[in-house]
C-alpha cells in the first residue's frame, strides 16, 4: 500500500462517522492491537476521543472495506503497470477513486478479458477504420471502409461491422461515460418485475409483482428481496430500463455524446447508430447488472440492520428473573415437555404428560404439574408458543386456582430455535444425560428468567426474528450478529461465577477456548473471589484479562469493586475518590449524595482523563447497573385465544415479537401475530418503525381487518380514532405474555400479518 494509504483511510471513516482523523487512528492501531470493540468504547475513551460502540463497529466494518479496496488499488496498479500503460494522469484517476465500482470502471480496458469481437477485429486492422472513422466524419464511412476490405473482411459491411465493435468496446470501457450512465439511471431509472408465461399459479405468492413497476430509487429493501427471491425461483423476470422513450433517448444521447457525434455529417450519423447500438446491446445490460447488484446490496444492508435491531431488542430485553421457573415445551401425540429449573437455572426435574390426543390423561398431567410446583417452589411457568401452546396453557389456568398462594405466573414464551439449542452440541455438553426432546423445555424455562443468557446458546440466524434472512449474504449478516451479541454481552455484564461458558465466550477477550477454561477451573477450584484469580486459569493471560476483566463481575467476592464495571486498571482513581468521601467502599457504593457532592476533574491524573473518572462515579453510584428495562408482561384478553375470536374493532394489549421495514408484528395471545403496517404505527409519518417500537415492547392495538382463511391479522396503534359503534373492549384476564419472551419466530411456522401488500412481502420475507 502506499505510504499516505493508513491516512486516507483514517480520512475516510473520520468523515463518515463524524469524528477526527486521529481518533479513527488510534482506534485502528488498538483494534489491530487485538482490543475489542466493547473493550475500547468502555475503556479507552481517552485514546479515542470518546467514540462510542456504534461508531467503533462502523469504523471496524469500514476499515475492513477499504483495505480490500486499498489492495485492490494496488494489484490494478501493478498490473497497469506491468502492460506498460500506466501514465501520469491514469495513475492519478486510480488514486483518486472512492468505491470499488469506480476503481473497476477504470481498470476495465486493461484487464485481461477473452477472445472478443472488437479484438478480433483488430488483428483484421479495422481499428484504423475506426479511428478514420472518428477522425474524418465529412468522409461516408463506406467509402473510408474500402480501404480496410481484405481476405478476413471480404465486404464493406464487414468492415464497418468490425468498426462498430471496436467503437462499441471502448464506449463499454469508458469510466467517464459509465459513472454518468449510472448516475441518471440510479436517479431515473424505473425497476419492472413481470411473471414468467406459465408460472402463475407456481408463483401464486409473488402475485403482487406479476406486473410491477416502481422507481428504482425508491424500491424499499424488503420489496427488493421479495423480487429477488421470485427471480430466483424463476417465477420473475426483472429488467431496470430508463423512465419512458425520451429517458432511452436521454440514455443514447448521452453515449452518443461520448463521441462527440452530434452533427450531420456521414460520420457523425454513422456513430450516432453505433451509439444507439451500444446502448442496446451492451449498456444497457451493464446498467442492469450494476443497478441489480446495487440493489441487493442495499437490500441486504436493510435486512441485517433489521435483524441486528431486533436481536439486540431481545438480547437487551427484561429478565424475569432468578426465580425457579418451569418451562412446558407443547406437544400432543408425543406430549408436552416439562422441564423445572431452580433460581439459578439448574436442573431439578423433568417429566413428561400427556393431556391430549391419543392419551387424554388431562386429570394426570395437572396432578404431575401441580406436585411439582409445589415441591419446587415454582413462581414462573413459561409456556412454549408452539403447537399446542393454547391447550397448554388452558391445561395450566385450570390448576392454578387450587395451588396455594402464592401462585405462579403462566408466560407465553417463544420456542424459536429451542430445538436447534437442543441438539446443539452446546445443549449435549451442558444436559448430557438428558433427551433431546426435554432440553427444549429447560431453555424455554431458562430464556425466561434470562433471555441474554439463554439466547447466546443459540445461532443468532435460528432466533428467527429478521427479514429475508437467508436471502442475504450469510458471512456478513453472521459477522453483524455476532456483533450484536458480543455488544449487549458486555453492555450487561457477566456473573463469572454462575455464567455458561456460552455465555462467557461472548466477553471481550475471551472465547470458547478461555470460556471453557474458565468453567473448567470454577468446577475444579470452586467460586472465583476475586477477579485476579482469573489470572490462574490456564493460557489466560495478561492481555486476556485486560480486555475481559471489566466486563466479569464477582458480586460478595473479597474486593467490592470487582462486583462493578470499573476495570482493575482504574481501582487506584476509584479508591481516591473513596478516600475524599471519608468512607468505606462498601458503604459508600450507591451512596448517589456523597458521590454527585465530589468534582470529577479533581480526581483526574496523566493516565485516567475525565471520561473514565466520570464513568467510575456513575458506576460507583449504582455498581453493577443492569441497563435492562424491569420485567413486564402483557395482558391478554380473556376470552381471545383463537382468531375466530377477535372482531374489528377489537382493543387489545399484545407484545411486539418482530420489527420489520414495513411495520411491527404483535402477539396478541391468538397464536397468530398480527401486523402494524408502519402507515398505523402512530399518528404521525414514521419512516422508521423503529422509531416507535421494538421487539419486545407491550403495546395496546386496535383490531383493523381480519382474513381467517388465509390467518392475516391487521392491527392498528393509531390514536386518532376512539372506539365507536362496533368497537369492544374485551375482559382482561390474567394471561400475560412476557415483554421479553416472545421472540418471533419464522412465518413459516407461525405464519401472521394483515392484508395488502404489505403482509404480502412479510410473509415471503420471514
Amino acid at each position: 500500500m502506499a505510504l499516505d494509504t493508513p491516512r486516507r483511510i483514517a480520512a475516510t471513516i473520520a468523515a463518515e462517522i463524524g469524528a477526527r482523523p486521529d481518533q479513527v487512528s488510534t482506534a485502528v492501531t488498538l483494534l489491530d492491537d487485538g482490543a475489542t470493540v466493547p473493550f475500547v468504547a468502555r475503556y479507552r475513551k481517552e485514546a479515542t476521543g470518546g467514540l462510542d460502540d456504534t461508531q467503533l463497529r462502523t469504523l471496524a466494518e469500514r476499515l475492513d472495506y477499504l483495505r480490500e479496496m486499498e489492495a485492490r488499488r494496488t494489484t490494478i496498479l501493478n498490473s497497469i503497470r506491468e502492460q506498460g500503460k500506466l501514465t501520469e494522469a491514469l495513475q492519478a484517476q486510480i488514486a483518486g477513486a472512492v468505491t470499488k465500482a469506480d476503481l473497476e470502471d477504470l481498470y476495465l480496458p486493461y484487464k485481461p478479458k477473452r477472445r472478443t469481437r472488437a479484438m478480433i477485429a483488430r488483428e483484421n486492422g479495422l481499428d484504423g477504420l475506426a479511428d478514420a472513422i472518428m477522425a474524418d466524419r465529412a468522409q461516408p464511412p463506406e467509402a473510408l471502409a474500402e480501404a480496410y476490405l481484405s481476405e478476413a473482411v471480404p465486404t464493406v459491411k464487414d468492415a464497418l461491422t468490425g468498426a462498430r465493435d471496436i467503437v462499441a468496446e471502448g464506449l463499454a470501457e469508458d469510466a467517464a461515460l459509465l459513472g454518468r450512465l449510472r448516475e441518471y439511471m440510479r436517479k431515473n431509472a424505473i425497476l419492472t418485475a413481470t411473471v414468467v408465461d406459465g408460472q402463475q399459479e407456481a408463483g401464486a405468492k409473488f402475485s403482487d409483482y406479476f406486473a410491477h413497476r416502481e422507481r428504482w430509487a425508491d424500491v424499499p429493501g424488503h420489496r427488493a428481496l421479495a423480487m429477488m427471491r421470485g427471480s430466483h425461483e424463476r417465477v420473475l423476470s426483472l429488467d431496470i430500463v430508463p423512465p419512458d422513450e425520451d429517458g432511452v433517448a436521454r440514455a443514447e444521447g448521452m453515449v452518443r455524446a461520448a463521441l462527440a457525434a452530434a452533427g450531420d455529417a456521414p460520420g457523425d450519423l454513422w456513430l450516432a447508430g453505433a451509439a444507439r447500438w451500444t446502448w442496446r446491446t451492451k449498456l444497457s445490460l451493464s446498467m442492469l447488472l450494476d443497478l441489480l447488484a446495487e440493489l441487493r446490496a442495499r437490500a441486504q444492508d436493510e435486512a441485517i440492520r433489521v435483524f441486528s435491531r431486533n436481536l439486540k431488542d431481545l438480547l437487551l430485553a427484561a429478565p424475569a428473573g432468578a426465580r425457579a421457573t418451569m418451562g412446558l415445551d407443547p406437544g400432543i401425540r408425543t406430549g408436552v415437555k416439562v422441564a423445572v429449573v431452580d433460581a439459578t437455572g439448574k436442573v431439578v426435574e423433568t417429566a413428561t404428560i400427556y393431556p391430549f390426543q391419543p392419551r387424554n390423561d388431562l386429570r394426570g398431567a395437572q396432578a404431575t404439574l401441580a406436585g411439582l410446583i409445589r415441591k419446587h417452589g415454582v413462581a414462573l411457568v413459561a409456556i412454549g408458543n408452539g403447537t399446542a401452546s393454547r391447550e397448554t396453557e388452558r391445561l395450566v389456568a385450570g390448576l392454578l386456582p387450587d395451588l396455594p398462594a402464592p401462585k405462579p405466573v403462566k408466560v407465553i414464551v417463544s420456542e424459536a430455535g429451542a430445538s436447534v439449542y437442543s441438539a446443539s452440541e452446546t445443549a449435549a455438553r451442558e444436559l448430557p444425560d438428558m433427551d433431546v426432546s426435554l432440553r427444549g423445555a429447560v431453555s424455554i424455562a431458562r430464556r425466561l428468567q434470562d433471555p441474554l443468557a439463554e439466547l447466546v446458546k443459540i445461532e443468532p440466524k435460528s432466533i428467527g426474528v429478521g427479514q429475508y434472512q437467508h436471502d442475504v449474504d450469510q458471512h456478513r449478516l453472521g459477522r453483524a450478529l455476532d456483533a450484536v451479541v458480543e455488544d449487549a454481552v458486555n453492555a450487561v455484564g457477566v456473573d463469572v461465577n454462575m455464567a455458561s461458558a456460552p455465555l462467557l465466550a461472548r466477553v471481550s477477550g475471551l472465547g470458547d477456548a478461555l470460556a471453557r477454561a474458565i468453567v473448567t477451573h470454577r468446577d475444579q477450584n470452586g467460586a472465583f473471589r476475586n477477579r485476579k484469580a482469573l489470572l490462574k486459569v490456564a493460557r489466560l493471560g495478561p492481555r486476556a484479562f485486560e480486555q475481559c476483566a471489566g466486563f466479569l463481575r464477582i458480586p460478595d467476592g473479597d474486593e467490592p469493586l470487582d462486583a462493578s464495571a470499573v476495570h482493575p486498571e482504574a481501582y487506584a482513581v476509584a479508591r481516591r475518590i473513596v478516600a475524599a468521601c471519608g468512607q468505606d467502599l462498601r458503604a459508600l457504593m450507591g451512596d448517589r449524595t456523597a458521590l454527585r457532592a465530589l468534582d470529577a476533574v479533581d480526581f483526574v491524573d496523566d493516565r485516567f482523563g475525565l471520561p473514565t473518572v466520570r464513568d467510575i462515579l456513575a458506576e460507583l453510584e449504582k455498581p453493577g447497573r443492569d441497563p435492562r428495562p424491569g420485567f413486564v408482561t402483557a395482558t391478554f384478553a380473556d376470552g381471545v385465544e383463537d382468531i375466530r375470536d377477535l372482531k374489528p374493532g377489537m382493543l387489545l394489549e399484545g407484545t411486539v415479537t418482530n420489527v420489520a421495514g414495513f411495520g411491527a408484528f404483535v402477539d396478541i395471545g391468538v397464536h397468530q401475530d398480527g401486523l402494524v403496517h408502519i402507515s398505523q404505527l402512530a399518528d404521525r409519518f414514521v419512516k422508521d418503525p423503529h422509531e416507535v417500537v421494538k421487539a419486545g415492547d407491550v403495546v395496546k392495538v386496535r383490531v383493523t381487518e381480519l382474513d381467517i382463511p388465509r390467518k392475516r391479522i391487521g392491527l392498528s396503534m393509531r390514536k386518532d380514532r376512539v372506539p365507536g359503534r362496533g368497537e369492544t373492549l374485551p375482559k382482561r384476564g390474567a394471561r400475560p405474555a412476557s415483554r421479553q419472551g416472545d421472540i418471533a419466530p419464522h412465518a413459516q411456522d407461525k405464519p401472521a400479518g394483515a392484508l395488502g401488500a404489505a403482509l404480502k412481502d412479510a410473509m415471503k420475507g420471514q
